[in-house]
């Protein structure tokens, strides 16, 4: 499964490329450099200057807002980011399109309210991804994780997801670890998917018995990893009152305007036979009309004739 890109954003790698300076390469303030490591801590915003050769970059603990895309692709050759406990509210499109050899990556406890389609589909190296305990996030668009096959362990817990799409991750298919506990899932009819997803595939899924739906009222506290049969018998193949209503309305609606449609055909019919029927009793009077001038043409003819003969007798 491929995310459509549409138009590449050439912009930005030129904006990457030239950004790269010859030189010896320091290491940014507030950070700790250690071979192919940097540490960074007590920031506002993402460090400038980070050595080009990085491998393992650790934001971890700072009030850092926003990932610049340019300054983040210069890091070539990173695979492992933290950028744990920051404030970080937004993933945008190609946040790490530079990053395309990132292997970890983790944006838990941030405020990340929005992850467009686009942000993570450079990514097609990436094995974990964690965006657990973002309590503003509420969606997950299903084609978020398009370009993530090679996913193994993702986790999304402790966020303000109700709902999750079974297309966003029915396509990951070295997935082994999901975590979705602590998420006010709401388990209506369409959840019924993913419900019957987490049953028939063998995922791990850590807390899932802290996994459970918070609506409607009948399924509160069913854990989300049992929750597909009664929800398939309950969309699928259950009615309710209100269904039984509905269909009575349709039988009822379908009876009467038989009765009617029979009952307009057979006044129809009959007028069409009275109207026939008065046409031919019309005509029979005419042709009755007809025939007593001729009869009494004959009669008075005849009555000659009987006459003539009668005076040649005598």
């Amino acid at each position: 499964m491929s995310l459509t890109t549409g138009r590449w954003p050439w912009w930005l790698l030129f904006s990457c490329g030239m950004t790269l300076v010859a030189g010896d390469e320091v290491c940014p303030k507030k950070c700790t450099c250690k071979l192919l490591e940097v540490i960074c801590s007590g920031l506002m915003e993402y460090p400038l200057n980070m050595p080009m050769t990085t491998r393992q970059l650790v934001l971890k603990g700072n009030n850092i807002t926003f990932l610049p895309a340019i300054n983040l692709g210069l890091l070539n050759d990173l695979v492992y980011l933290d950028c744990t406990f920051n404030q970080i509210t937004e993933i945008m499109d190609y946040t790490f399109i530079g990053v395309y050899k990132l292997i970890y990556l983790d944006l838990s406890f941030n405020n990340i309210s929005q992850i467009s389609p686009y942000g993570f589909s450079m990514l097609h190296n990436l094995v974990i991804l964690n965006i657990s305990n973002n309590p503003h996030l509420t969606e997950i668009n299903k084609y978020t994780f398009a370009n993530n096959t090679a996913l193994r362990h993702l986790d999304l817990s402790n966020t303000a997801l109700e709902f999750l799409d079974a297309q966003t991750i029915h396509h990951l298919f070295n997935l082994k670890t999901l975590h979705l506990q602590g998420n006010p899932w709401n388990c209506d009819c369409l959840l019924v998917d993913l419900a019957v997803y987490l049953i028939v595939t063998n995922i791990d899924y850590p807390g899932g018995l802290n996994t459970t739906c918070k609506d409607p009222p009948e399924m509160e506290g069913w854990p989300l990893t049992m929750a597909g049969n009664p929800l398939r018998y309950r969309c699928l193949t259950h009615l309710d009152r209100q269904d039984y209503a509905f269909l009575f309305l349709i039988g009822f609606c379908i009876f009467f305007g038989g009765t009617v449609a029979v009952w307009l055909t057979g006044m129809c019919a009959v007028l069409c036979e009275n109207i026939h029927r008065k046409a031919e009793d019309e005509e029979l009077d005419e042709e009755k009309k007809d025939d007593r001038p001729k009869r009494t043409r004959i009669f008075k003819s005849s009555h000659k004739n009987f006459d003539a003969m009668n005076h040649h007798f005598v």
